[in-house]
């Protein structure tokens, strides 16, 4: 039987510019695909306007093209797509896979996770009170076997860990428009931070309620600073300095244990990428979080043990 072609895709939140371990995700996702002979797409997560920077956009997007990692289809944004979502839930809903909820997460914490209204019994939200709408699980100790961590299990429990599909702000929530976009784009492969791991059984219930087989997953440790926390906007990570592309690159093969040669730091973006296509090794990916390190074209690589 004929496997179906691999899709992959970075979809990055625009809440800043990209920074060190931003690549390196989409350095990997990229790698991947294009070793498989496969798409690469990249898509914009801009579905909380109060958290997003106008110019955040056009910053990821330059820093991507900086970079030579090109998508091959036109990049998708999010924020045009509601449409797409509310038919999802306005689906989920009649299914009852979906429910209405007008509970406060101080309320729900109060309780212990449950919902003294009865939400998932249907209860409608009385007047002009705000609700979200979340999604129904069902008690499950999920499987599945990811790509570089093996066999994997997560127990989601019904009621006490139903996600958001649709914030009371009126935000469509990331857990549910991740999954119909990857639907709607035949994603079959996601290559994502190991930060988003605890996520995968409920987005997994999610798919199949939709009627759709869930992507290949391939969790990658995420990139730390030097008090052990995630780069992120929240830590301070520095943007990436689309100045030292070549620089950028090796440090991100670096980081997920490629070991590239130091001759590459004089090489150029595309020597780099194209070094890092027929060197590629899935396995030698770490399984633990690592320091950002700074690399310039003075210095040299530390082989990592």
């Amino acid at each position: 039987m004929e496997q179906p072609r691999y899709r992959g895709r970075f979809a990055p939140s625009p809440t800043g510019p990209l920074h060190f371990g931003s690549l390196v995700t989409a350095l990997a996702s990229w790698l991947e695909a294009r070793t498989a002979g496969g798409d690469w797409l990249v898509r914009i997560e801009d579905l909380d306007p109060l958290r997003e920077p106008p110019e955040a956009t056009g910053q990821i997007l330059h820093s991507l093209d900086c970079h030579g990692l090109f998508p091959d289809e036109p990049v998708r944004f999010q924020s045009r797509r509601h449409d797409a979502y509310q038919a999802a839930i306005d689906q989920l809903l009649a299914q009852h896979k979906a429910y209405r909820c007008r509970c406060s997460r101080k309320l729900l914490q109060k309780h212990g996770g449950y919902h003294p209204d009865h939400c998932r019994d249907g209860q409608p939200a009385p007047g002009d009170t705000p609700y979200a709408i979340r999604f129904a699980l069902t008690d499950e100790l999920s499987h599945w076997q990811d790509l570089l961590l093996g066999e994997q299990q997560q127990r989601v429990a019904a009621e006490l860990d139903d996600p958001v599909l649709l914030r009371k702000e009126g935000f469509y929530a990331y857990q549910l428009a991740v999954v119909v976009d990857d639907i709607d784009q035949n994603i079959s492969h996601v290559v994502r931070g190991s930060d988003l791991l605890d996520m995968t059984a409920q987005q997994q219930q999610i798919f199949r309620a939709l009627g759709a087989q869930s992507p290949q997953w391939l969790h990658i440790p995420v990139v730390v600073n030097d008090q052990g926390q995630k780069l992120s906007k929240q830590t301070h990570a520095p943007a990436l300095d689309d100045q030292q592309p070549t620089a950028n690159l090796v440090n991100a093969l670096a980081a997920l244990g490629q070991h590239p040669p130091s001759a590459l730091l004089n090489a150029t973006v595309d020597d780099v990428l194209a070094w890092g296509r027929e060197n590629w090794r899935r396995h030698a990916i770490p399984l633990t979080s690592r320091q950002a390190r700074g690399i310039t074209p003075n210095t040299h690589l530390r082989p990592d043990h």
